[in-house]
C-alpha cells in the first residue's frame, strides 16, 4: 500500500521538475544574448524521466515509481532576418531561441493534468488505507 503512494509521489516530483523546465523555456524564449552580450540564444530545456524512483522509502516504489533523470538542452535555434539590429550577423539574420510558446503551453497542460492525477491517486490510496484500518480496528 505504501508502494503506491511511494509511485504518485514520485510522479508529481517529476511533473513538477518537468513543468519548471517549461517555465524556464516560456520565460526565455526571446532570450538571445549570452551573459556576455552575444548573439548566443537561449536553449530550450527538456525534464529527460526513468523508470524508477531512487529516493522512494519502499522496494516497491523504487521499482516502480519514475524520476527526473536529467534536463536535456536543445541545440537547435531559429534565425530571423533583421538587419537594423545591432547583434545581426553580416547577412542581417540574428539566433533566437527554437522555443514555441504554444507547444509549451501545452506541455505545461499536460504537466500540470498529470500532476493532478497523481494528486488523485494519492488521496484515492490514503482513503483505501484509513478505509482498511477502520475494518481491522
Amino acid at each position: 500500500m505504501y508502494g503506491a503512494l511511494d509511485v504518485s509521489t514520485s510522479g508529481m516530483i517529476a511533473q513538477r521538475t518537468r513543468l519548471e523546465a517549461i517555465t524556464v523555456n516560456i520565460v526565455n524564449q526571446n532570450t538571445f544574448l549570452d551573459e556576455n552580450g552575444r548573439n548566443n540564444p537561449f536553449k530550450r530545456r527538456v525534464a529527460m524521466f526513468a523508470p524508477g524512483d531512487p529516493a522512494a522509502k519502499s522496494a516497491a516504489g523504487r521499482a516502480s515509481g519514475v524520476h527526473v533523470h536529467s534536463i536535456e538542452q536543445e541545440e537547435g535555434f531559429q534565425v530571423r532576418f533583421e538587419p537594423n539590429n545591432p547583434y545581426a550577423d553580416d547577412k542581417g539574420y540574428v539566433k533566437y531561441p527554437n522555443i514555441n510558446s504554444t507547444f509549451e503551453q501545452l506541455n505545461a497542460l499536460q504537466a500540470q493534468r498529470s500532476y493532478e492525477a497523481n494528486v488523485t491517486v494519492a488521496e484515492a490510496t490514503k482513503q483505501m488505507m484509513s478505509t482498511a484500518l477502520r475494518l481491522i480496528a
